[in-house]
């Protein structure tokens, strides 16, 4: 992590609850938030040398009960304004929900930040789905299939970021990790965007570690803010069954840590999202306690104390090979 985000040997992180689930027709992703605060998500991470602030749970700009993409829109720029002051201020934003749509406020936040920092932007999108549906080619008209393709600045979402809005995401600085299911239309956008993606025939084929370090060292090189979005399905069901889109065949629980600890060792995260907690299909608060495991992973718990050294930038024609 730079300067802005440590504390000594700890980082100081902001923890906001986005309990949305109007993005989404399953019920139950409101609960999120509150679950993973009671799985211990604050205490774990404080109890890894952390300052911890809980900013408690965002209200949209509107009522909260109405839907669509009006309802969309005033969660996202309630979260946009949190998540940006909270980079402003030096802190890095970890933003728990609540459906994936949060992510629309979440990284419109970091875009604002980064814009007015001059620092490129890349996303690492861990997710079963691609998430890069419009409201044209989504089969099921949840914008929790969307975020993707609304930040990229594809047709379909009018006034859904507060003005000036900055200027749209780069598809080729996003890339879709661990994806296993894809609709029609949003495939033939992703291919078409040059969508950066490391399927799960790919990590079945190679591992995580080739694939991520490849990642890691493209942002490296450009100095990028390095915002990781993590849906709970990109890890199998059979491990963390609380998610309304479960999709057999996901990343398992040592692959899952793997990519945490790998992102920690890299020292390039500076924004996070863990979505699409439902407790209300959990078993016990399973699903909880492995995303605080796997969160407590990503900010530097191991087994063992071990010498870690940083992503080595490499060359800016290669970087942009990968």
């Amino acid at each position: 992590m730079t300067s802005e985000t440590n504390l000594g040997d700890g980082y100081r992180l902001a923890l906001i609850g986005a309990p949305i689930e109007v993005g989404t027709s399953e019920p139950g992703a409101v609960m999120g938030p509150a679950a993973l605060r009671t799985a211990g998500l604050g205490r774990a991470l404080a109890d890894l040398g952390h300052a911890v602030v809980d900013h408690g749970d965002v209200v949209p700009d509107g009522p909260a009960g109405a839907r669509g993409l009006d309802a969309v829109a005033a969660w996202t720029r309630a979260l946009s304004r949190v998540v940006e002051g909270v980079l402003d201020g030096g802190a890095l934003p970890l933003t728990a929900g609540g459906d994936h749509s949060l992510s629309l406020g979440s990284i419109d936040g970091v875009m604002r930040h980064c814009a007015r920092q001059g620092r490129p932007l890349f996303v690492l999108w861990l997710d079963a789905h691609a998430d890069f549906n419009t409201p044209e080619t989504s089969p099921s008209g949840n914008v929790h299939g969307m975020p993707l393709a609304a930040l990229c600045g594809e047709a379909g979402f009018p006034q859904l970021f507060a003005e000036p809005a900055p200027p749209a995401l780069a598809p080729t600085d996003v890339h879709l990790f661990g994806l296993r299911s894809i609709d029609a239309g949003e495939r033939a956008l992703v291919a078409a965007r040059r969508v950066g993606v490391t399927d799960m025939r790919t990590i079945d084929e190679f591992g995580v570690i080739a694939p991520l370090r490849q990642i890691l060292e493209r942002v490296a090189a450009r100095g990028a803010h390095l915002h990781v979005s993590f849906d709970i399905d990109f890890l199998d069901p059979s491990i963390a069954p609380g998610v309304g889109t479960t999709v057999p065949g996901g990343a398992t629980f040592r692959e899952a840590h793997l990519i945490m600890e790998m992102l920690h060792d890299s020292g390039l995260v500076r924004s996070l999202d863990i979505v699409e907690l439902n407790p209300f299909l959990d078993e016990r608060g399973r699903s909880a306690r492995v995303l605080v495991e796997l969160a407590a992973s990503l900010f530097g718990r191991r087994i063992l104390d071990r010498p870690t050294a940083p992503i080595a930038a490499v060359p800016s024609d290669a970087a942009e090979r990968t």
